[in-house]
């Protein structure tokens, strides 16, 4: 299918059943893996789009702080408060506009598609609304993009091979290295949330995560179970793919308001953001070796009870990058810890998502912790991690949706 194609179904489709947040944020997924983003790259594009609509939903005099620091009275950004009784519709359309203009910044050779997504948007919106949401979501956007336009998401990737001269290594370079420089987005640096070292070769926690990796891990695994083989493909979905149907999930539910779920969303995507910022700093600052290095050379760590296996090989791929810690657990426990902000912990309403590594396929959870968990688990069940990463990955990103919560998008006092 043809993105113009694509998009315009997307926005239809969610037109239909749900509201504008729906609408865009499917369409801004769509354009980022149509531009073959990479996961990490496509959090910035979403937090740029959910900051956008958040700031074009609360309105100048709305009920939480902005993100922008936006003033109560000005030029640019001058409007009465768009949420509230009656405003739904004016704030839905300064949202559009503020998407469209995010989006098209991101992706300018997508003008046409994303000009008929803004048409279909904005259609049965009265001339006078029209102009005044379209000055003021336009004014959002450009802050928005001016906000992140130097905030070092296309440094160069100067990562050096280590070898020796003459002798090959494979020539394909890691990826995300230079990522955890990024500006965040609610976190002083990106080291601000670093853990201490992975284990040591010699420890009991070491001994036992590659045991596990080896034996639940390998593509020939025989202790896997159907389900956790399952679960392990299933979670092959990377960046905001892998949790966006979470979120709506818990947006669609009764009595929600547009302005209340324009910051659910925003929140998840600014925390999400920064744990990618956080894991790769932490990634690249320790550089540790992934089970299919470590297992095949399992006797040169100084363990006596590390066995090498020549010819171990795990069930997923592995990602280009350093296995410590692990990006998407840090990735489920910031959403998880935003989600349970709003929404409490232990046992809820049972919700659920698809993968596209799995069409026709879908898993569900009586809680969010159980969603996270499963996250978890499907890493080390994929044989490209090992417990320990990603217990410290979790944990650091519910700390980093924790003070997300805390720091941003508060309500006013």
């Amino acid at each position: 299918m043809q993105l113009a194609v694509l998009i315009t179904a997307l926005v239809a489709a969610g037109s239909a059943r749900a509201d504008v947040l729906q609408s865009w944020t499917e369409l801004g997924a769509a354009q980022a893996v149509a531009a073959k983003q990479l996961p990490y790259l496509q959090t910035r594009t979403m937090a740029m789009l959910h900051l956008a609509m958040f700031e074009a939903i609360n309105g100048v005099e709305g009920p939480y702080q902005s993100y922008l620091k936006r003033p109560a009275k000005g030029p640019a950004l001058a409007a009465s408060s768009l949420s509230g009784a009656g405003g739904d519709a004016l704030a839905s359309a300064t949202a559009a506009v503020a998407a469209h203009d995010v989006l098209l910044a991101l992706f300018p050779d997508q003008k046409g598609a994303l000009d008929a997504a803004l048409a279909t948007s904005l259609s049965g919106v009265d001339a006078s609304a029209r102009d005044s949401a379209t000055s003021e979501g336009r004014a959002i956007a450009a802050a928005v993009v001016e906000l992140r336009a130097k905030d070092g998401w296309s440094a160069p990737n100067t990562l050096r091979p280590e070898t020796k001269p003459g002798v090959y290594v494979p020539t394909a370079l890691p990826v995300g290295s230079t990522w955890g420089a990024v500006t965040p987005w609610t976190m002083q640096s990106g080291a601000q949330h670093r853990p201490p070292p992975p284990p040591a070769l010699s420890s009991e926690t070491w001994t036992r995560d590659f045991a596990e990796s080896l034996a639940l891990g390998g593509k020939t695994s025989a202790t896997r179970t159907a389900a956790q083989t399952e679960a392990a493909r299933f979670w092959l979905v990377t960046g905001p793919g892998s949790w966006l149907q979470v979120v709506a999930a818990f947006a669609q539910r009764p009595g929600r308001t547009l302005l209340q779920n324009a910051r659910l969303y925003a929140l998840v995507s600014l925390a999400t953001a920064d744990s990618y910022v956080s894991v790769f700093e932490a990634k690249y600052r320790y550089s540790f070796w992934r089970p299919i290095t470590a297992i095949r050379n399992g006797d040169r760590g100084g363990n006596p009870r590390t066995v090498r296996d020549a010819s171990w090989e795990p069930l997923i791929d592995t990602p280009m990058h350093p296995e410590y810690p692990c990006a998407h657990c840090i990735n489920s426990g910031a959403v998880a810890a935003v989600l349970e902000s709003e929404f409490g912990k232990g046992k809820t309403a049972s919700f659920g998502m698809t993968s596209p590594a799995l069409p026709g396929v879908t898993h569900s959870w009586d809680s969010i912790a159980d969603y996270a968990a499963e996250v978890s688990n499907a890493r080390i069940w994929g044989g490209i991690h090992y417990r320990n990463s990603t217990v410290v990955g979790a944990e650091m990103g519910r700390r980093i949706g924790e003070a997300a919560v805390a720091s941003v998008l508060r309500p006013k006092s």
